[in-house]
C-alpha cells in the first residue's frame, strides 16, 4: 500500500509543477511575441539602408559624413574600404568618392556586404559596396 500511496504522490506532484511550467512558458513566449514588434519606437529601420526621409536632417552634409554619423560601421570593413557605386557605376573607394555626393541629391544610400557585392558587381569590392542611387535616376 505504501508503494501505491508514493506513486499517486508522484503523480500528483508532477501534474501541478509540469502546468505551472507549461504556463510560465507560454506567458514567457506571449511577452517575447508582443514586444517583438516595434511597439513604441515605431517601425524597425533596415540597418543596410539609409532613406531621404532619414538624410532629411544632414541635407548640408556629404554622403560621407552622413553616413558616418548614422551607419559607422558600413566605413569599417574588414577586408578594406568599401566601393562606391553611383547610379550603376563603380566609382572607387567610400573614402575618396562620398565625399563628393551632397545628401540633397540623393534618394538612398544602401550598404551591401562584400559577399554581396560581388555577386552583384564582381570581383575587387572585398570591403563590400556602398550604393548610391541619386534623386532622378
Amino acid at each position: 500500500m505504501g508503494a501505491q500511496y508514493t506513486k499517486q504522490s508522484r503523480r500528483g506532484g508532477i501534474r501541478p509543477v509540469t502546468a505551472l511550467a507549461v504556463a510560465f512558458g507560454l506567458v514567457t513566449l506571449g511577452a517575447a511575441c508582443a514586444s517583438g514588434g516595434g511597439g513604441e519606437r515605431g517601425p524597425r529601420r533596415d540597418p543596410n539602408l539609409i532613406t531621404a526621409e532619414e538624410l532629411a536632417d544632414y541635407h548640408n552634409l556629404d554622403c560621407y559624413d552622413a553616413v558616418r554619423r548614422l551607419r559607422p560601421r558600413w566605413l569599417q570593413g574588414r577586408a578594406g574600404d568599401p566601393t562606391v557605386v553611383r547610379d550603376g557605376s563603380r566609382l572607387g573607394p567610400a573614402s575618396d568618392y562620398l565625399a563628393q555626393i551632397r545628401v540633397g541629391q540623393v534618394a538612398s544610400i544602401r550598404y551591401l556586404s562584400a559577399t554581396e557585392a560581388t555577386m552583384r558587381f564582381g570581383t575587387g569590392v572585398n570591403g563590400g559596396a556602398i550604393v548610391v542611387t541619386t534623386v532622378g535616376s
